[in-house]
């Protein structure tokens, strides 16, 4: 997700600090866009595009092959893309959840080997404090929820699925050298709102504008993960800005990770 938003700016620090920066968006003309403008403004020319797709578990599984087949390193895995439309996948999940939540499942278990033979390494999952209004239920997975509110119900469900990764995630990989965190970047004023229901824009869009952070400001918690020296012993914990901070109960839910888990691997087909 790296074409816009906290993405870009991520992507535009990383590439000053001298990273070989892959990224992977569903847009070849803002992806392609993105890296030139990105190569321009840092003079590394080690930021290449690569077409990924997460709403098409095709589109992951071509992504990971390619990227296995051309790039033998990978430190660092930035699951950051996301959107909060409503909508079904090919793959007949709802389109929030499989965006926000399966599609990454799927690639970080694809590159995980990597990540492994490249340890020290991290994954870093963009999440949300809107995790707080999550509501899972194992035997439902992927099936968006009803209800007035289902698009808003089903975005919280896929962020606290983030949260609930990185756990399960950091859980699995202790002793492996690949750690994970799940961090919330706060309120960002981002094209994450394009998506707002029209009676809501008139009162979100100047909100966001005046009091919500900027991409940059945003991706400053993101880049923390992904750098800060000594972050080990805080694997599977869900960070702000303000450092580590104890997720809402069910993001904290140890059985709920595992069925998570467990239900995210039947569905992608693992």
């Amino acid at each position: 997700g790296g074409s816009s938003g906290i993405g870009a700016a991520t992507a535009l620090e990383l590439a000053r600090c001298g990273a070989r920066v892959i990224l992977a968006t569903r847009s070849a003309r803002r992806g392609e866009a993105a890296a030139s403008r990105i190569r321009r403004e840092t003079g590394n020319n080690e930021v290449l595009f690569m077409h990924l797709d997460l709403a098409s578990l095709r589109s992951v599984r071509a992504f990971a092959s390619t990227f296995l087949r051309q790039e033998p390193h990978l430190h660092l895995l930035i699951n950051n893309a996301g959107v909060s439309a409503g909508g079904t996948t090919e793959d007949g999940f709802s389109l929030p959840f499989q965006v926000n939540h399966l599609g990454h499942f799927l690639l970080t278990q694809l590159l995980l080997e990597r990540l492994r033979s490249c340890a020290p390494s991290r994954v870093v999952i963009v999440a949300s404090s809107a995790h707080c209004a999550g509501r899972l239920r194992p035997e439902s997975l992927g099936r968006p929820p009803s209800g007035l509110f289902s698009t808003f119900q089903d975005y919280c469900d896929s962020k606290l699925a983030n949260v609930l990764h990185a756990r399960e995630l950091a859980t699995r990989e202790q002793g492996t050298q690949v750690t994970c965190y799940a961090v919330h970047p706060g309120f960002v004023n981002t094209s994450l709102f394009r998506h707002a229901p029209l009676w809501l824009k008139p009162l979100l869009l100047p909100l966001a504008w005046l009091l919500f952070l900027d991409a940059s400001e945003g991706a400053q918690v993101v880049l923390d993960c992904a750098t800060q020296e000594g972050l080990e012993p805080l694997s599977g914990r869900y960070l702000t800005d303000c450092g580590p901070r104890l997720p809402w109960p069910a993001g904290r839910d140890d059985r709920l990770a595992r069925a998570l888990w467990e239900g995210s691997e039947r569905l992608v087909g693992l």
